[in-house]
Parts: structure tokens; sequence; C-alpha cells
């Protein structure tokens, strides 16, 4: 393994520590836009409360992508033989399986979640 491997594993694994945190705040984000939603908030509100739940997934989802990484194992970063055996275990397939379904998340929101204000064009005189 080399160093550099060595060195991004301990760095993945710092920052999977915060996955938990991260992903209470990505459904707290959700909850707001459910909210929102819920109670025909005008579309400035709505795209706000939709950016905001897009920037929690994304930190969530680097979270867990970093989990990833760093249950597949130091090795894993520089072969990919490795990665794809690591990927088979139970511990590997649940990381996989949360990458994919905050991913999804994310691609849904971007889709449908994140109402389009058009700008406004001033006046001409």
């Amino acid at each position: 393994m080399s160093r550099e491997a060595e060195v991004r594993y301990h760095a993945d694994q710092e920052i999977a520590k915060s996955f938990p945190e991260l992903l209470d705040k990505a459904r707290e984000a959700e909850r707001t836009l459910r909210e929102l939603r819920a109670a025909d908030a005008d579309e400035a509100e709505l795209r706000a409360a939709g950016l905001a739940f897009d920037r929690a997934l994304t930190e969530a989802l680097r979270a867990a992508e970093a989990g990833q990484r760093a249950t597949f194992g130091v090795k894993a970063y520089d072969d990919r033989i490795a990665r794809r055996k690591a990927k088979a275990t139970p511990e590997g397939a649940m990381w996989t399986a949360e990458v994919n379904r905050l991913r999804t998340l994310r691609e849904e929101n971007r889709l449908w979640g994140i109402p389009h204000v058009p700008s406004r064009v001033p006046a001409a005189r």
C-alpha cells in the first residue's frame, strides 16, 4: 500500500465520523422543505429550502462516500480488485446502498424539489 493511500484512508475515517450528524441535518432540511410545501409557501421560500436540502444531502453524501472508502480498507485505494471484493462484504454493501440512496435523493431533489424562480428583468427605459 502506498503512503498516499494510507493518508487518504485516515482522512476518510475522520470525515466518516460526521456522517450521522450530517444525515440528521439532511433529514431536518427535508422536513423543513416538506412543511413549506404543505403550507403552500411561495416559490422563493421553496427554492431556498430546496437548495438548503441539496447542500445538506451533498455533505451527507460526501461523508457516506468517505465511510464507504474507509470501510473498503487501505488496500482498496490502490487496487480495484480489492475495492470490488470489499463491496461484496456486508458492511461494504451497506455503505454502497447508502451512497446510492443519497445520490438518488439528491438527483430527485435537483430535478423536482427545487423550483426555478425566473430572474427579474430590469424594465426598459
